[in-house]
């Protein structure tokens, strides 16, 4: 419940579990005035809104939306950057006389707001720069063949081709001359994180979060998405590197048009979210806290209202 000893309710759930619509309506109906935060790295990017499923111009409308549309695809976000961000939102939002609802499944995000971070260096842009310009010349797999010389430990769990974290693992590596690893375990833990109601949107059935996967990826590309990354693309100054370009949907999409066959693309998107929300699933599990409700339920909605209610009236949760 607490971040930093300020009240706020989170709703968490792998993709396509209904978080949208449940948040929506814990906004109606909770008798008080709602604010929802985004808890999800990918719809900070401004220009990314068919393969993030981003809420429409009708769903901001109805209640305010924090964490949204914040950054350029050209640009990064941390978990750090998260908490801090989260723990100002939660702060002003219940000044405001507001209820702070988290609400998303990035669920390093969430895990880093509840458990802690651990202490790391923070980007150095010079560095990284640097090793963006030795990528582009030698090729991700020899960064990651010189950080197995330098910290084999994190280099034998990356994938060759694992821009983002190699990147990172060098820049710390370069920017303080110690392995990654090494700063793992100087966390900061945040104050009552046994208290936070935290509500869980998790599946009896994984045939029907599989299904709605399908039929959300299928939407998603009668939407426009292929447009979408063509449009992306042709600012000039992306590439599939980055962090916004890896999210999943934007990744096969961009691999689809360099391929130029588009055929593969449906498939490789949909096992491509199905292995997303197995790691989701996965986080969840770790987070002993949750309220779990099974997001496949006919009353699934009344069932989140209804755990919602209990969690915000026990003592010590009510604002």
């Amino acid at each position: 419940m607490s971040a930093g000893g300020v009240q706020w309710l989170g709703l968490a759930g792998p993709t396509a579990s209904g978080k949208s619509a449940a948040s929506l309506a814990l906004a109606r109906t909770l008798g008080r005035p709602v604010e929802i935060v985004s808890v999800d790295s990918a719809l900070v990017y401004r220009g990314m809104d068919i393969g993030t499923a981003k809420p429409t111009r009708a769903e901001l409308a109805a209640v305010p939306h924090h964490l949204i549309d914040i950054l350029d695809p050209r640009d990064s976000y941390s978990a750090a950057q998260f908490c801090a961000d989260a723990r100002r939102l939660v702060a002003e939002i219940q000044a405001r006389g507001a209820l702070p609802l988290l609400v998303g499944g990035t669920m390093l995000y969430f895990k880093a707001l509840l458990d802690g971070l651990d202490e790391m260096p923070p980007a150095d842009p010079a560095v990284r720069a640097e090793l963006d310009a030795q990528a582009a010349g030698r090729g991700w797999p020899a960064l990651h063949a010189e950080l197995a010389l330098v910290d084999p430990a994190t280099a034998a769990r990356l994938a060759p081709n694992d821009a983002q974290r190699i990147q990172r693992a060098l820049e710390v590596w370069r920017s303080t001359g110690r392995p990654i690893s090494s700063f793992h375990g100087q966390r900061t833990t945040p104050d009552s994180r046994d208290s936070t109601p935290l509500v869980s949107l998790e599946p009896a059935s994984r045939a029907w979060l599989h299904e709605r996967i399908a039929q959300r990826f299928d939407a998603m590309l009668a939407a426009g998405l292929v447009d979408e990354v063509k449009a992306l693309r042709a600012r000039g100054d992306l590439h599939a590197g980055l962090p916004s370009m890896r999210c999943v949907g934007y990744r096969q999409a961009w691999e689809a048009l360099d391929s130029g066959d588009l055929q593969p693309l449906r498939e490789r998107g949909i096992a491509a979210t199905r292995q997303l929300a197995k790691r989701q699933l996965t986080w969840l599990r770790s987070m002993p806290q949750r309220h779990v409700v099974a997001c496949d339920a006919p009353d699934a909605v009344q069932q989140v209202l209804a755990v919602a209610a209990r969690c915000l009236a026990t003592p010590g949760n009510a604002g």
